[in-house]
């Protein structure tokens, strides 16, 4: 089988993205001009077993948002073209990640078909980590769905830290997600054989 790989550009006026994916592991280096992001996308390769790497600038004299939602967008673009016709995938994936006294909850379904329920609380939920505003979390997660064609579901049901909310999110992100893209098949998994 080749390797599932991706490689995006993606340049607006507001942002400059180079990005590339591999779901069957690799190293992973991520710069996206904003520290705990960038150290959440490690969380996602790290515990995705993906290759990532990523190369982002953007008008951050702004705000950091349109780089976040940005990645998030060519992300969710690279996972949809390195998984082809997603033949031989276990297609859904589950990870429940505690972080301290924080715990996440992710399930996935790369269905083809975008949908996100987020329900994650915050201590502050206009607040920031760092110079990072949480908001942002669940931002890049929307565009990620959005772009990657799949149902998420993101629960964190508990949590007293805002950094080890995020964190134990984007952790249990990149495992549901290394679940869902695992090969364990040979067939569409699908009674539709399209997804």
């Amino acid at each position: 089988m080749p390797p599932r790989t991706a490689q995006i550009e993606r340049k607006t006026r507001e942002t400059q993205i180079n990005l590339s994916l591999c779901l069957d592991g690799g190293p992973y280096k991520n710069d996206t001009g904003v520290g705990f992001f960038d150290h959440m996308l490690d969380h996602v390769a790290r515990h995705g077993n993906f290759g990532l790497t990523v190369k982002a600038v953007g008008d951050r004299h702004v705000d950091d948002h349109h780089t976040v939602e940005d990645v998030g967008i060519v992300l969710g673009q690279a996972l949809q073209k390195a998984l082809g016709d997603k033949r031989g995938i276990e297609r859904y994936g589950f990870a429940s990640v505690p972080m301290d006294e924080a715990l996440a909850r992710v399930s996935v379904d790369l269905s083809g078909r975008p949908a996100l329920v987020f329900d994650a609380k915050f201590q502050d939920p206009s607040g920031k980590v760092g110079s990072f505003d949480v908001a942002l979390v669940r931002e890049f997660i929307n565009a990620l769905v959005n772009h990657g064609l799949f149902n998420c579901h993101v629960e964190a049901p508990c949590g007293q830290n805002d950094h080890h909310i995020a964190e134990a999110i984007f952790k249990a992100l990149g495992r549901a997600l290394r679940q869902a893209v695992a090969l364990t098949g040979s067939d569409i998994p699908s009674t539709k054989g399209i997804l």
